[in-house]
């Protein structure tokens, strides 16, 4: 059976378009088939020789693409979405911290505040950390559990070979450093304040003993079982890591302890904002 067809709109030039309610799509009528399919030779008209191109139809009124323009007034249409990140009252510590890394980048900052902003790079830092978690102290649980097992086993219990582990604690490293013990000291960058470790450096390349500074204290804390952790010291290890150990107290020797004098004459800082240094090169361009 044919399918109904209804006449939606007459165009010009007696070009017919119908709606097709089977297949839901609009479908030209044979005298716009026809015009399709004629050359377009057909389309012009000789006059006096001359060929000269037919006039476009220019069709007014479309109802069918209506435009429906949105009020964004108010009572009106629901406004878009906008990034309000600028808006957001941040609380205060985040402003504090963000704050201060702002007035870390404007002022001049001394050399031994600034030898802080100079770590470990991160596959160095990564060899670094894999050793420390093999020798990370036991925690009070498995201390526990230790002595509760020798106490049961009474004078039959065998004495334990005492287990290299990584010492932390500002007092315990700084005495350890002092009798050159440590092999190996490693201090985070963050130290909040930073006066507690700011003297550990010029310690550690008196007693010429080999250090690190790397990022987040957050993470020598878990070696520690702890929050955080000021600094960290390696004072022996087993005979398979020896080779591993000996690769970092060289990268500490070549890019901290080698450096130091450096270090100490490097100034941090004086990094301008954006709008300071356009209103800079606008004076310099009077001048």
């Amino acid at each position: 059976p044919t399918p109904s067809k209804r006449l939606e709109q007459v165009l010009g030039a007696g070009v017919v378009r119908v709606h097709c309610s089977a297949c839901s799509h609009y479908m030209p009528s044979k005298q716009k088939q026809a015009a399709r399919t004629t050359p377009a030779v057909a389309k012009t008209a000789t006059k006096g020789g001359k060929v000269t191109k037919k006039e476009k139809i220019v069709h007014k009124n479309r109802p069918i693409f209506n435009k429906t323009p949105k009020n964004y007034g108010i009572g009106g249409d629901i406004q878009p979405p906008r990034d309000l990140t600028r808006f957001v009252r941040w609380p205060k510590y985040v402003r504090l911290q963000r704050q201060r890394q702002v007035l870390m980048k404007r002022l001049k900052v001394p050399p031994a505040v600034n030898q802080f902003s100079h770590t470990l790079n991160k596959s160095d830092a990564k060899t670094l950390f894999t050793l420390l978690d093999k020798y990370r102290p036991e925690t009070k649980a498995a201390k526990n559990a230790r002595l509760l097992a020798q106490a049961a086993a009474g004078a039959e219990a065998k004495p334990e070979a005492k287990k290299a582990v990584v010492h932390s604690g500002l007092n315990t490293v700084t005495s350890l450093v002092e009798k050159r013990k440590a092999k190996l000291v490693v201090i985070p960058h963050d130290v909040d304040p930073l006066e507690l470790v700011l003297w550990l450096p010029t310690l550690c390349r008196k007693k010429d003993i080999p250090y690190v500074i790397v990022k987040s204290k957050s993470r020598l804390g878990k070696v520690v079982h702890r929050k955080t952790a000021s600094v960290l010291a390696i004072t022996e290890v087993d005979s398979k890591d020896q080779a591993n150990l000996a690769l970092l107290v060289q990268k500490a020797r070549d890019n901290f302890n080698g450096r130091y004098a450096v270090a100490m004459k490097t100034h941090g800082g004086k990094v301008m904002g954006f709008k300071h240094n356009m209103a800079q090169a606008a004076l310099n361009k009077k001048k």
